[in-house]
This record gives structure tokens, C-alpha cells and sequence, in this order.
């Protein structure tokens, strides 16, 4: 989503004015709310360097390192993270990207959609579970063709992946989209309007005029202190039991999952719905569902050894 300032504006009756957005201030101590960046994209030399685009390259290049520690110490070989990183990473953005076109087309193909801008992936909008499935199949794809199995993996890479999810969460914050409800919580977060240098509303290029529209939910980082910490129990408990068999993967479904069905409860940003609710909420509670089947079918399993990690 771009225009997050005027979605903000219709959800809280505030009125549009003179080409801006006018009205009146949320009744909050607004000192102590999180600031949202003044700005998402810096221009360097006439380059455009987003906060977004930054955020995700940044976990993706944490996900990569630790994932080849946690794959070297199963006894895999680190190169092959780097292998499946160069189709996975791609193979998943293409997904993550097609999964948000499936599910808020009304955005771009609705009334007062926008078309031309279903391929501004930089100004946000990737689904994480088109973005596992691209990624997913790009990987099993890798891991066939160099004959090694795919659960052992997978296991590895779950935590990363988590880390790397809620790195990227700060993107959302830079670009001022994934918002709560408004909020009179402390740590509530200020969407600020963004205009160009002639004063014209620009909620991407743009920057920040001090002028707050709204103060809401921050579930940017209610979702990034989620992954953190869902990641760190996982590890916790795969040190102790010595997972295996996708195990660890699933675990990191089922814990993402939880805390992106209470995370989406709170948030206000246009969505799909289905039978009255959102649709990543009904797609977090499947996917928790089948997570937790996998692990109780699963409960015998141990973890690989080093020569059963080829297929």
C-alpha cells in the first residue's frame, strides 16, 4: 500500500484540504509516541535509496550468513545456502509480490485502483506466504538437482528466515504502511503527512511537513519483537531436543503464524476479506493448524545425521 496518509484520513474522518490533508490532531500525549521516519527514500547522486528496500536486503544478507552456521553444524556444506539463496531470494520476492496482487487486487484493479502500480514493488506489498512458497519451491528445485534433502534444510534456515522477516519489518515503518488502529498507548506510532518541495502530498518520495495525521497500533514492531523472539525459542528448543525431519520448520510456521493472527487483529490498512476477516488471519490460522499436525505426525522423528542430509 502507498497512500497510507489518506487511507489514515478516510478510517478517522479527518478532512482533506488545499491538494493537502487537514483537520484535527488524534486526542494523544504525542510526545510519547514513536516517530516514523521523516522520509522512505533518500536521493543519492539522482539514485533513489529506499528504507524499504534496504530492510529487506539487510535480513536476507542475515538470514544467508546464519543460515549457512546453522547448516554447516547439521554437516551440510555452507556454499549450498548461498546456492539456494541466488533462485530461493528472487523465486520468493516474485511470490511475495504475486501473493499481495492476489489478495488486495481491489488496489490496483478496483475502483480507484491504480493498475500502473502493480509492479512498484519498492513502495511496498509482499505476502509472506507467496513469498515462502516461491522461495520454497526454488529451493526444494536446488536441493533435488544437487541430490540433498530438503527437511534437514529447511530446519536450518527456519530461525533465519524469522530474523530475517522481522528485519524487514522495518521496511513497513520507513514506507508508513501495515499501521494499527489509532491508539492512545504510549508507545502509539505518529504517521506523519508527507509532501515533495513544492508542498504537494508525495506519501513516497516525499517527506515529512511535522504534521500528524494520525498516532496508531505500531504492529510493525509488534511483529518484529515476534519473530525475534519466537526465533530465539526455537533455537532454544532445537539445542535441546535436536530436532529434525522439518520439525524446526514447522515450529517457526506455527510460531509465526500465532503471532501474526493476534498482529493482524489489530491492524486498520484496506484488506481482503473473507467471511468478515482478513485474510491473513484466516490463512495464519490454517497454516498454524497444519503445523501443528505435521508436529504431532512427526513426534518420533530425529534429527538428521550428516551422511543422511544427501538424498
Amino acid at each position: 500500500m502507498t497512500n497510507v496518509q489518506a487511507t489514515i484520513v478516510q478510517q478517522n474522518g479527518l478532512v482533506p484540504h488545499d491538494g493537502g490533508l487537514g483537520g484535527r490532531s488524534p486526542d494523544v500525549t504525542l510526545l510519547a509516541a514513536i516517530p516514523s521516519p521523516s522520509q522512505g527514500v533518500w536521493m543519492v547522486g539522482g539514485f533513489p535509496i529506499r528504507g524499504y528496500a534496504l530492510s529487506i536486503l539487510v535480513g536476507i544478507l542475515v538470514a544467508v550468513l546464519w543460515s549457512q552456521r546453522r547448516y554447516a553444524a547439521r554437516g551440510g556444506n555452507r556454499e549450498v545456502v548461498l546456492d539456494v539463496a541466488l533462485a530461493a531470494v528472487p523465486a520468493g520476492i516474485i511470490g511475495g509480490r504475486l501473493y499481495h496482487l492476489a489478495t488486495d487486487w481491489r488496489t490496483y484493479w478496483g475502483p480507484n485502483g491504480t493498475p500502473g502500480d502493480w509492479w512498484k514493488i519498492t513502495n511496498g506489498g509482499l505476502g509472506i506466504w507467496g513469498a515462502v512458497i516461491g522461495g520454497g519451491l526454488a529451493a526444494w528445485a536446488v536441493l533435488r538437482w544437487k541430490h540433498l534433502a530438503l527437511a534437514p534444510f529447511a530446519d536450518s534456515v527456519a530461525p533465519p528466515i524469522l530474523v530475517a522477516q522481522g528485519i524487514g519489518r522495518l521496511g513497513n515503518w520507513f514506507n508508513q504502511e501495515l499501521y494499527g488502529r489509532p491508539t492512545d498507548l504510549p508507545w502509539g506510532l505518529k504517521i506523519f503527512e508527507r509532501v515533495d518541495d513544492h508542498g504537494v502530498l508525495d506519501p513516497v518520495l516525499g517527506h515529512s511537513n511535522g504534521h500528524v495525521i494520525a498516532v496508531v497500533q505500531p504492529t510493525f514492531l509488534y511483529e518484529m519483537l515476534w519473530n525475534f523472539a519466537i526465533a530465539a525459542l526455537i533455537v532454544w528448543i532445537d539445542r535441546k531436543f535436536r530436532l529434525g525431519g522439518g520439525r524446526v520448520f514447522a515450529l517457526y510456521v506455527a510460531g509465526y503464524t500465532a503471532g501474526r493472527f493476534w498482529i493482524e487483529l489489530l491492524r486498520a490498512d484496506t484488506a481482503t476479506h473473507v467471511f468478515g476477516l482478513r485474510i491473513n488471519t484466516i490463512t495464519s490460522a490454517v497454516c498454524f493448524v497444519c503445523a501443528a499436525i505435521f508436529l504431532v505426525w512427526t513426534r518420533s522423528r530425529r534429527r538428521e545425521t550428516p551422511e543422511e542430509l544427501r538424498t
